[in-house]
């Protein structure tokens, strides 16, 4: 295997395939990505087992075949090259990366150990606009647990309706959703947020198709391709957790609330809750911590409903508040021991966060 291609596209392919790669993985050919030239195409693919990724490239092909090189190393290595055309090629356990000058040699990994990864999802590809899924994927993303001993909390749960895709995640103590409408999967499927993430990073793109089985979730652009071990698990009846109606609503500034919250954050601990005192004409905060101090301050905002002080973990509710999309946030209550819900911009994003008993 022999090619050139220019090191910035190179490098982007190589790094992009990497973000699959465990670093910790006991199979070492694991540890490595195939690089696979056909044709006038690179295609790279890396995987850790759950979560594979391919990246492809038009490139100069000087000699086809393949090879399976150090993900890290040789994304690193082509990336530090001098800018210009690179070449990479592979012969006899050697894999060699130069570039107007310098010179790498890599040990290569033995082709045949590489895993065969075959596409077995039969569902139809639906269409969705790239840039709305990504962001979709990022609001609900911050309520998903990064507790592998509750692998059913790790996930976001795809629920396709007859009015669109409904994206949910939660850590039991923080839940969120986001509609996307007029899109419709072909089944119901919760998909580890950590393959999720890399939706954008690696193959995002302005149209991305999605398919859904009950083994796997695919996501592919012209960028490349993605697919992902869905979880088998049960999830939460969430649906119950969502009143009909809230009594209380708050308008307030979102930026003047996360200013707020910052401020509060520094007197505040993980288990030091803010106070809201949701009021006509505005939101009093307040937090105090003993061995600190205390922090007090007064936003005007919109308010309909009783006088009501709700709690809540300073942190939980940054997140919520920095997931809505426009720049200004609601927050609708019905007393201080139920779930406050966080939405606005009308995107279809709510965000039900639990409160901290007083």
């Amino acid at each position: 295997m022999r090619i050139r291609a220019e090191r910035d596209d190179l490098a982007d392919v190589l790094a992009r395939a990497a973000r699959a790669v465990g670093t910790r993985s006991p199979q070492q050919i694991l540890q490595g990505l195939l690089c696979d030239v056909r044709g006038n195409r690179l295609e790279v693919t890396g995987t850790d087992g759950e979560v594979t990724i391919r990246t492809n490239l038009d490139v100069e092909v000087l000699e086809p075949g393949r090879t399976v090189v150090p993900a890290k190393l040789a994304a690193e290595a082509v990336r530090k090259l001098p800018s210009g055309a690179v070449t990479m090629s592979a012969e006899e356990g050697e894999v060699e990366i130069t570039g107007n000058g310098p010179r790498f040699r890599l040990r290569e990994f033995v082709v045949n150990d590489f895993p065969d990864i075959a596409d077995t999802i039969d569902t139809p590809i639906v269409e969705i606009d790239g840039e709305a899924f990504v962001s979709a994927l990022s609001q609900v993303g911050v309520a998903a647990s990064a507790d592998d001993a509750r692998p059913t909390l790790t996930g976001v749960l795809f629920e396709s309706g007859d009015d669109g895709l409904r994206l949910v995640a939660t850590d039991s103590y923080r839940l969120a959703l986001r509609d996307l409408p007029g899109v419709s999967t072909a089944t119901t499927a919760l998909v580890p947020y950590r393959a999720l993430r890399e939706v954008g990073r690696t193959i995002g793109d302005a149209k991305l198709g999605v398919q859904l089985d009950s083994r796997e979730a695919a996501f592919s652009s012209g960028r490349g391709r993605m697919t992902a071990r869905v979880i088998e698990a049960t999830f939460p009846n969430y649906g119950q957790l969502l009143p009909d109606a809230y009594p209380s609503r708050l308008t307030v500034a979102k930026s003047a609330l996360l200013e707020a919250v910052g401020r509060a954050a520094l007197v505040a601990e993980d288990h030091i809750p803010v106070r809201l005192s949701l009021h006509d004409g505005g939101v009093e905060l307040s937090v105090s911590r003993q061995e600190v101090g205390e922090e007090t301050e007064h936003i005007e905002a919109e308010y309909n409903g009783d006088d009501m002080t709700i709690a809540f973990n300073t942190r939980y509710l940054t997140d919520g508040v920095s997931a809505v999309a426009g720049d200004e946030v609601v927050l609708e209550t019905i007393d201080p021991l139920k779930p406050g819900m966080i939405s606005g911009g009308g995107d279809g994003f709510q965000y039900l966060l639990m409160p901290v008993r007083l």
